[in-house]
């Protein structure tokens, strides 16, 4: 068994450098990826770099309203499935008629599942009666290499066709 302090801390040491030093911004993780991927090309050790977005924004994109009549359908389809789910395990520990266990767990799922979810929604009171998918993103996404490495990084990344003259040269 294995400890989850540790295994945080190995995952953490995985996103990390010793003194890192910015190599370059970019408005998108596309233009990012495409300057590890020349350095790469170009021999450099790209284990010491790391893209970083920063600059983060939750994005909240709206996808319709909520009914009580499209919040119970979603109950029920829910608890729809979870009433074929549990059916399907009884029926392989069951003896009795399977295709019954099967149907009365689902028609249990479906009651239950248009209850719990009207519940749910009468308790918001009107405070939240729409529907949304949520998802944070960075705005600038950073190229960051090692110290000892940074000023060999420059001088590769300078040979990048359209890449600015390097000012630390």
């Amino acid at each position: 068994m294995s400890n989850p302090a540790v295994q945080s801390a190995l995952a953490a040491a995985q996103f990390r450098l010793q003194f890192p030093q910015s190599l370059a911004t970019y408005d998108d993780y596309a233009t990012a990826q495409k300057t590890v991927d020349f350095l790469s090309d170009e021999g450099f050790p790209v284990q010491n770099c790391m893209i970083v977005g920063t600059d983060l924004k939750q994005m909240e994109r709206i996808t319709g309203r909520l009914t009580t009549g499209r919040v119970a359908l979603n109950g029920a389809l829910s608890g729809l499935w979870l009433g074929l789910f549990v059916g399907l395990l009884f029926s392989f520990f069951g003896t009795g008629n399977v295709l019954a266990e099967i149907v009365s767990t689902m028609l249990l799922g479906l009651l239950f599942g248009v209850i719990w979810s009207l519940v749910g929604f009468s308790m918001q009171r009107g405070q939240r009666d729409f529907s949304s998918v949520t998802q944070v993103i960075a705005t600038k996404y950073e190229v960051l290499v090692e110290h000892k490495v940074a000023a060999q990084a420059r001088e590769t990344l300078a040979k990048l066709p359209g890449a600015l003259p390097n000012p630390f040269a």
